[in-house]
């Protein structure tokens, strides 16, 4: 028997209403699917007192617990007067990434959701290690949310590479589309597409640094390549000419600047665990999060969206 698809927001230990509670609220609607809140909850000084009194620190914990529960009861509450079907639940555990997996294992979950802490005044966002890891290896996609505007967003870039030159990676770029317009037919959203041509990085991966510079004509014919690949994929998913945006530049500040222009809600784009030791997510990708100018939907390759 199949489950029926599931939201799971992560919510914050702290006790706060943060904006990835209305995203998670406004997108359970709009999919018409039951959202399930989790929080993670554990101190670890606590933990250490709990060696010399076990039995105080099982009250302790128990206490705190309960308060925590009741919080996220009330919230859940509050998101039922609104049509949302919710539940909601406590976990005392020092490795979230763990237990999230296990509720993947247990539940049939469209999207994970939660919040990514933004530092105004460096107007950066902060990503946890447990960001990263979800970023890196978690099998669902993944929404980081950033700001409390619009729950329901407005404006969703897809964000794709043209570049790619393997089938996979082709079809990669299809998946990033084809979540891009579900999410936008869902809430009802613009959707804009964007590729950036950036022709050093092609220098750097053909040529090598130090080498002599690319001929014009090379230049040129690269960007040209580009271009038609890029309409093509842009006329294969039937986006519309005015939203289909080919634009030459160094890939971080062209898409910041974007974001900011066209004020987007969220973008939605690809990461790709590489090998080896630090299992980076992609150059540009991993830039583009540390910089993170609105909230970002991240997709992994032949995880496609099924509500």
């Amino acid at each position: 028997m199949l489950q029926t698809q599931r939201l799971l927001l992560i919510a914050p230990s702290s006790m706060t209403r943060t904006p990835a509670f209305d995203r998670a609220a406004a997108l359970a609607l709009a999919m018409q699917l039951p959202l399930h809140i989790v929080a993670f909850d554990y101190s670890q000084a606590l933990a250490v007192a709990g060696l010399f009194d076990p039995e105080q620190f099982r009250l302790a914990r128990d206490a705190y617990l309960q308060t925590h529960r009741q919080w996220l009861v009330d919230h859940a509450a509050s998101m039922r007067k609104h049509g949302v079907e919710v539940t909601s639940e406590v976990v005392w555990v020092q490795h979230p990434y763990e237990e999230i997996l296990h509720f993947i294992d247990e539940m049939t979950l469209a999207l994970i959701i939660k919040d990514a802490s933004e530092e105004s005044t460096l107007k950066r966002v902060f990503f946890t290690p447990l960001d990263w890891q979800l970023l890196r290896d978690c099998p669902v996609p993944v929404h980081l949310v950033t700001t409390p505007l619009h729950p329901r967003p407005r404006n969703i870039l897809a964000i794709i590479d043209v570049l790619r030159d393997e089938d996979q990676d082709r079809v990669f770029n299809d998946q990033i589309i084809d979540a891009a317009a579900k999410l936008a037919a869902l809430c009802d959203a613009d959707l804009q597409l964007l590729h950036v041509f950036d022709w050093t990085a092609l220098y750097a991966q053909d040529m090598g640094f130090g080498s002599l510079p690319l001929a014009s004509g090379v230049h040129e014919m690269s960007g040209k390549a580009q271009q038609e690949a890029f309409t093509a994929i842009a006329e294969r998913h039937g986006v519309a000419v005015d939203n289909r945006h080919f634009i030459e530049g160094a890939p971080v500040p062209s898409i910041c600047r974007f974001v900011s222009e066209y004020r987007i809600d969220v973008i939605v784009m690809g990461t790709v665990q590489h090998n080896g030791l630090k299992k980076l997510l992609g150059t540009t990708a991993e830039q583009l999060l540390h910089r993170a100018p609105c909230s970002v939907l991240a997709i992994k390759p032949g995880k496609v969206f099924t509500f």
